[in-house]
């Protein structure tokens, strides 16, 4: 447990200075050790967001949201991965 703390915790100072690939890297090392974590992966969701991977973001959103049907962040995350992916959807249309 104390690794867990020490890999989120890492996870969170690389948040702090918009080093969103390292976060989501210590977020997904988190996971390794607790699968029911559920800030873990509304925190990797949001790094995902950060690097436009909506897909990611929302398969995360939808994880916890297995766990806690009223996880107002995973709610509000995968609100925003579902308006990348249509405006990513719009792009695509266009070209």
């Amino acid at each position: 447990m104390e690794k867990f703390k020490r890999l989120k915790n890492e996870g969170n100072d690389f948040v702090k200075t918009g080093e969103y690939e390292k976060a989501a890297n210590k977020y997904s090392e988190c996971m390794k050790l607790n699968t029911e974590e559920c800030t873990v992966y509304t925190n990797r969701a949001l790094c995902y967001l950060k690097l436009y991977k909506y897909e990611e973001a929302k398969r995360d959103c939808d994880h916890v949201l297995q766990i806690e049907d009223s996880n107002i962040k995973a709610f509000y995350r995968r609100a925003l991965a579902y308006k990348g992916l249509q405006v990513r959807k719009k792009n695509m249309a266009g070209i």
